[in-house]
């Protein structure tokens, strides 16, 4: 899928997230979960979930294989047309031909995602077992909707293409219900959620859309009443061997800033495992055998930032802001262009609007999820 220009400013998509109900006080918040650290439960109510059975999928190929190893979930677009017919009918025609396509098309065994919503609100569930596995909490089935995540993460897609405009209130709510159950029942926090170009080489879930995730994140705590001091100070994407693109390319400009010698082409290379080993037993951490770019791996490697820098460490952060849709060439000098960008990233996680990179912002700018984007819990 090709990749084109950010149309709305990030200042504008916090305006329209508030004209559709997402930040406090705004849309319905669910019903709330126990107070305190999230614990798994079991008995939730997800009769709103149109199960296999109920949009007539066909069986799957072969057997569905399960994981008890789910952490994380991943958000998606669908990049189908947005489609103003907002019935049940279109919302199971939806299903269909996800499945046609996963299986006939793809040569996958069933639906490659776990649920869908549609853009009327409707909630389906995606590969056979999803629901059973939702219900008790105890496994996901092995999926095949995001590269190297698919036995931890629970995926979801949403229908429509939003690289220029937000999903429906309808679409919305309904995902906050559903991320609110998931998280409840595999036990995770909403700092869990991230979106699917946090990990694979994809334009997905969006420009328009991805803008909305931390208040999509604040609105799923507060329907968990998630205890705030369960947040981490921040939860940082973990890429390794199988991760691919611009969350790749960042951690190889990083280590080019270190003295490796590394391509920037977004490829998991033995090269870059190499460097990664390296640069981890280099600094006294834990090396990892898959190349996995730990928290301490990134907070050792991404060094504070700010106007007048040059070099591999400013196209690091150009390269993502770049490829989120912000308005920077990734040209390697920390210019006016780059300070606006991250200060408009900045306002987005509820950080200091500075313009510079500290190690929270530099957490915000690869995909992770900083504390501050839940500072507003609990308040009324």
């Amino acid at each position: 899928m090709s990749k084109g220009p950010m149309y709305l400013g990030r200042r504008g998509v916090l305006k329209a997230a508030a004209a559709i109900g997402l930040g406090i006080g705004g849309g319905q918040l669910l019903t709330a979960r126990p107070a305190g650290a999230v614990a798994p439960l079991s008995g939730a109510d997800t009769s709103y979930i149109i199960d296999c059975a109920g949009w007539s999928a066909r069986p799957p190929s072969s057997p569905i294989s399960t994981s008890s190893a789910t952490d994380r979930i991943i958000v998606h677009q669908t990049e189908w047309p947005n489609t103003t017919d907002y019935s049940r009918d279109r919302a199971v025609a939806l299903a269909q031909e996800i499945q046609n396509l996963h299986m006939d098309t793809n040569g996958w065994i069933d639906t490659g995602q776990h649920f869908t919503v549609s853009r009327g609100g409707y909630v389906l569930e995606g590969r056979h077992r999803s629901l059973e596995g939702l219900n008790g909490g105890g496994f996901q089935p092995v999926s095949a909707h995001a590269v190297g995540e698919n036995t931890r993460a629970i995926g979801i897609e949403n229908e429509g293409t939003y690289f220029t405009e937000t999903p429906t209130q309808a679409l919305l709510d309904s995902l906050v219900r559903l991320l609110t159950d998931v998280c409840t029942q595999y036990g995770l926090g909403a700092h869990r959620i991230f979106g699917h170009w946090d990990f694979n080489d994809t334009d997905c879930p969006g420009y328009a859309f991805y803008p909305l995730f931390p208040l999509l994140r604040l609105r799923t705590a507060q329907a968990l009443a998630q205890d705030p001091a369960s947040i981490p100070e921040r939860t940082w994407p973990d890429p390794y061997s199988s991760s691919a693109g611009s969350i790749v390319v960042t951690v190889q400009y990083l280590l080019k800033a270190q003295g490796y010698q590394v391509k920037t082409d977004g490829s998991m290379s033995n090269s870059t495992l190499k460097a990664i080993s390296a640069f981890q037993k280099a600094h006294g951490l834990a090396v990892s055998s898959n190349g996995t770019v730990t928290q301490p791996t990134w907070e050792a490697l991404a060094a504070p930032l700010g106007p007048g820098a040059a070099g591999p460490s400013v196209l690091a952060a150009q390269s993502m802001l770049a490829h989120k849709g912000y308005g920077v060439t990734a040209n390697g000098t920390y210019d006016a262009a780059t300070v606006s960008a991250v200060a408009d990233m900045q306002q987005l996680h509820g950080l200091p609007q500075t313009g510079a990179l500290d190690t929270a912002s530099w957490c915000a700018t690869v995909g992770g999820i900083v504390a501050e984007e839940f500072s507003a819990l609990g308040a009324t």
